[in-house]
């Protein structure tokens, strides 16, 4: 039996279809995931203010300091 985890994961993507495409690539190659074995609930477009990922906040709003 496989174990079931939740999860939320910030991917930036120009569609949702891209960013679909972005999780199944990463977690099958980093996990070794088949994609049929992972279950997306949804996918959802959040404001630049609630990026908790510093890399990604930087390269959406341009800002020059990271804070951590």
């Amino acid at each position: 039996m496989l174990a079931q985890s939740t999860f939320k994961k910030e991917i930036v993507a120009i569609k949702p279809e891209h960013a679909v495409e972005k999780v199944y690539a990463e977690l099958g190659s980093k996990h070794r995931v088949k994609r049929f074995h992972i279950k997306i609930t949804s996918v959802e477009e959040i404001p630049p203010q609630e990026i908790k990922n510093p890399l990604l906040k930087k390269l959406v709003t341009g800002e020059e300091k990271v804070d951590e």
